[in-house]
Formats: structure tokens, sequence, C-alpha cells
């Protein structure tokens, strides 16, 4: 699997998306995506990395290289965070995976999925 579908796959998955939602999101269809993800199709032409890249509020560099991170995330809006993440780190992953779970079934409450 390329690095590309990696990161692809990954981003998806963090935003919460199902990959039929964000070939939607991404103005691509889910057969393009598909093949994306899949690895048979290694990178897509620039007018649909763009696409995709922006729909994830991603760099097409940072999806490519892997070397560039989030370019639209303001990391202050974090920090009211920090420490409970200090705390969660310390937890073993028996323990915070009940956590997540309750964390994103109210976050996808809040959301409306």
């Amino acid at each position: 699997m390329s690095t590309f579908t990696k990161r692809l796959r990954s981003e998806i998955e963090y935003i919460g998306l199902t990959q039929k939602e964000f070939a939607v999101k991404a103005g691509i269809k889910k057969r393009t995506l598909d093949g994306y993800l899949r690895a048979q199709q290694s990178m897509p032409p620039a007018d649909t990395a763009v696409k995709i890249a922006s729909a994830l509020g991603l760099s097409v560099e940072y999806l490519v290289t892997g070397k560039e991170y989030r370019q639209t995330v303001d990391i202050s809006q974090y920090l009211q965070f920090r420490d409970l993440l200090d705390d969660l780190s310390v937890l073993p992953p028996e323990t915070l995976e009940p956590i997540k779970a309750v964390i994103k079934a109210f976050a996808q409450k809040k959301r409306g999925k």
C-alpha cells in the first residue's frame, strides 16, 4: 500500500466520514476514491489531488510526502485540552478504548450522525 493511500485512508477516518460521504464532499466519484484507497491507482491527477486535499483541510504536499501537516487547524483551539491529553497519555490501551468510544458517540450525536 502506498504512503499516499495510507495517509488518505487515515485522514478520512480521522474526520469521521464514510468513504461515500467523503467522495461527495471532495466532489469525486466513490469509485474513483475506492481506486485510491485500494491502491489500484497510486496517485490521482493534480486536479483530483487538490479536491481530495481541500476536502481534508490538508495540502497536496502532505498527502503525497507526509512532510507537512494540517494547514487549516489552529492549534490554539486545542490548548484547553492539554491537561486532559496529558492524563489520557498515561492510561493503558484497554482503558482508553472505552473512553474513546464514549467521546466518539457524544461527538457523533452532536454532529447529527
